[in-house]
């Protein structure tokens, strides 16, 4: 069995797995890989999460070609911007899940660092993640936004919109995007209340420890 028929059987059964469990609905939400070749397998445009076949999934050459598959996300910018700007990126996923989009409705929102220190998780997989303003879907400007933190930050939220995460694998990345909504659920789930978050010290304890990109 091939490196890349076992990577597009993973790319599908991961994002099976987050159709299923609410993660991102409908025809929404996008994912490519990298293979061995230096290539890339996208997700086709309109396709669902729940649904993805494989052999249809978009390939890419390493010239950035598309030489099989159906034509790809209108996302292409957005994951783009990360491979080129982050040599460690290995996968890119993009999702509409609900809770990180109602967290970034809120006005008290900090759009340097999206995420409230509830747990230590989502500091040790995503670091700081960027708060990006409102762009229409598939603007090409969005992939713009996430060129010009210059490979400082492997997750972003799109406002209104939904996460964008970058990570050495298909696997790492998917964990780190369900970390990110499950922090954000907490957000929700704790505004109003006077919640104790973790220290300074321990956030500096965590990155220092885990090695943790905390761009300021």
């Amino acid at each position: 069995m091939s490196h890349e028929y076992r990577l597009r059987e993973q790319i599908c059964t991961l994002a099976r797995s987050m159709f299923d469990r609410g993660l991102t609905g409908g025809s929404t939400g996008n994912i490519s890989a990298r293979t061995e070749d230096g290539g890339l397998l996208v997700s086709p445009t309109g396709t669902s999460f729940g649904r993805l076949d494989p052999a249809r999934l978009s390939r890419f050459d390493a010239k950035g070609k598309l030489i099989s598959g159906d034509p790809p996300t209108k996302e292409m910018p957005l994951h783009t911007a990360f491979y080129d700007t982050r040599s460690t990126a290995g996968a890119v996923v993009h999702l509409h899940s609900c809770h990180s989009v109602a967290w970034s409705l809120m006005p008290e929102v900090d759009e340097d660092n999206f995420l409230p220190p509830f747990t230590p998780y989502a500091i040790m997989k995503l670091g700081r993640v960027k708060l990006l303003p409102y762009y229409r879907p598939g603007d090409p400007a969005m992939g713009d936004a996430v060129r010009g933190l210059a490979g400082k930050r492997s997750a972003v939220m799109l406002a209104n919109h939904g996460p964008v995460v970058a990570g050495k694998d298909i696997e790492a990345a998917c964990n780190a995007i369900e970390e990110l909504e499950d922090t954000a659920r907490l957000a929700i789930l704790m505004r109003g209340y006077d919640a104790r978050m973790l220290t300074e010290a321990q956030i500096t304890d965590l990155v220092t420890q885990f090695d943790v990109e905390w761009d300021t």
